[in-house]
């Protein structure tokens, strides 16, 4: 009988990887072959077209991009194995709300930078980056890394709501409440690791209050759901 959760019980991400027919990395070959696909194309565009500096953002983006990877995967194994409530299970992971708010992430980001941020500033931050003819295959390369931590961050978002409506909403046995007390304080673990982004958006205030917000809201939001469960 198989160990493998079953879908619907698993974040988007999980049930992508795991529905691969032939394909069995397991959780850090996954994770390995996410960073090094990513971090081999943009080390090569930055050889190819001279664009060390987008080099170190995209980088860092990677670096957070498969921190979020490791906390979605020990999150969701963790509330898999404790005992809560199905109503609680099936609203963190068979909405896939997560989703929903990853594409709003990514959607406004995207409008930031090639609506808003170009008609504010002389220099937009995409020219800072890479040029005033950005090449289109780093640009593609860019929105792929970006969609792909917009995503972390929308689950980060998601996973922080629904702890605090279950802390709210339920009362757990002490090891299940001490579970899922880790389970939020991973999510501020991860929201901390966005810190890396920060010197690269020092002179964009509306990146840099993003970011910054949401860093703070997750916390605050996982650090109140932490204190509030009940046994």
């Amino acid at each position: 009988m198989s160990d493998a959760p079953n879908y619907g019980e698993t974040w988007v991400y999980e049930s992508i990887v795991g529905a691969l027919p032939g394909v069995n990395f397991g959780e850090r070959g996954a994770i390995a072959l996410q960073i090094a696909i990513f971090e081999t194309a943009v080390l090569f565009f930055a050889w190819v077209y001279d664009l060390w500096t987008a080099a170190l953002a995209g980088t860092a983006a990677i670096v957070v991009a498969a921190v979020g990877s490791v906390v979605m995967l020990r999150m969701g194994e963790r509330t898999r194995a404790a005992a809560v409530p199905t109503p609680y299970r099936r609203l963190l992971f068979g909405s896939s709300i997560e989703v929903v708010l990853g594409i709003l992430a990514f959607v406004a980001l995207v409008t930031h930078l090639f609506v808003f941020d170009p008609r504010q500033s002389t220099t937009p931050l995409v020219t800072v980056l890479f040029g005033p003819d950005p090449p289109i295959v780093v640009v593609y390369l860019m929105l792929l890394i970006l969609w792909d931590l917009c995503y972390r961050i929308g689950t980060s978002w998601w996973a922080a709501v629904v702890g605090l409506w279950g802390a709210l909403r339920y009362r757990f046995d002490e090891p299940t409440a001490r579970e899922m007390r880790r389970v939020n304080l991973l999510n501020v673990g991860f929201g901390v690791t966005q810190v890396l982004l920060v010197p690269f958006i020092l002179d964009q205030p509306i990146l840099l209050l993003a970011v910054s917000g949401h860093v703070v809201a997750v916390t605050v939001v996982s650090v109140t759901a932490a204190a509030l469960i009940r046994t």
